[in-house]
């Protein structure tokens, strides 16, 4: 059978994230690798200040998915596949093989830059379950306009959905869904509205920027949340990835897919366990588990069961 690694987004960070990451050398050249190239000693953009804002929020999940999968991938434990959601999909892509982790420093410090310049402020995430999602498009379409847009966003289950756009409109959506049934309506800790067209302009500009780097086909194979299917052409992660955060997210849809491909131990990279409960459903006759809530060497022995099976 085959392991999985799975990589959160937003919403997943936490404040010291990347100073408990384990003492290894894999993770210390990871941290070094990012600070040649940001200038800036990446420890600095993980406490609680610095993580309200997108561009470091992005930067320290890129970090701490790359360094804690190199971290066992040195002790024998790598994946079969890999996914990522939103800005997990760099990581995840660094990983597969598919993209050099410098080359993915640089664009997601440009991808955070980008999103957000865009929308400082009076935008996010919400998510809400208990609700389908035409329900939810029923109580959209009565609150989306030009001055007030709001989206669904990330089909995470299929009574588990994020919705994204303007806070009024959000707001509105909260309040409307609760009275129609919804059991918790949870505003997220992110500041943009991704996964949506509001950011069809930026998803072009990161375009732009993957056409001055090489994607090449990945040694593990990658997953796209956005296409719910495997990736292997490099000019085809480059535009998934590059327009991932205009794109709607198919979390369940991708994970039925690993499940499909042979999956049965799902791992889910720093920080938090978003992704393991959303996946742990979907892998009831497997496992899944969060690398946060497990010692490394819990996480080598169940890799090595699953590999050797």
């Amino acid at each position: 059978m085959s392991v999985l690694f799975t990589f959160p987004g937003q919403g997943a960070q936490r404040p010291g994230m990347l100073h408990t990451l384990p003492q290894t050398p894999e993770v210390l050249h990871t941290l070094q690798q990012a600070g040649s190239i940001l200038g800036v000693d990446p420890l600095l953009l993980d406490t609680a200040a610095a993580l309200t804002s997108t561009y470091a929020v992005q930067l320290c999940l890129l970090i701490a998915g790359v360094a804690m999968a190199r971290v066992l991938i040195a002790s024998n434990a790598a994946p079969d596949m890999v996914a990522g959601l939103s800005i997990g999909a760099y990581p995840a892509a660094v990983i597969a093989g598919a993209l050099d982790y410098a080359d993915a420093v640089r664009l997601v410090q440009r991808r955070g830059r980008l999103m957000e310049n865009a929308y400082p402020q009076g935008y996010g995430m919400a998510a809400i379950n208990g609700l389908d999602r035409y329900q939810l498009a029923a109580i959209i379409a009565t609150v989306h306009s030009t001055a007030t847009p709001v989206y669904l966003a990330n089909l995470n289950g299929p009574r588990q959905i994020v919705v994204s756009g303007a806070e009024d409109a959000m707001q509105n959506v909260m309040t409307t869904a609760l009275a129609s049934g919804a059991t918790q309506v949870v505003r997220l800790a992110v500041n943009v509205p991704s996964h949506c067209e509001l950011f069809d302009a930026s998803a072009l500009e990161m375009q732009d920027a993957f056409s001055t780097i090489t994607v090449t086909r990945p040694v593990r194979s990658y997953l796209s949340a956005s296409a719910t299917r495997a990736l292997f052409a490099p000019q085809l992660i480059a535009t998934d990835l590059a327009n991932n955060m205009a794109t709607q997210v198919h979390w369940s849809e991708t994970v039925r897919l690993a499940w499909e491909r042979g999956a049965r131990l799902a791992v889910e990279m720093p920080s938090g366990t978003v992704l393991t409960n959303l996946t742990a459903p979907l892998f009831a006759e497997g496992l899944a588990i969060a690398s946060d809530n497990n010692r490394l060497d819990t996480l080598l022995a169940l890799i090595s069961r699953e590999q050797n099976r």
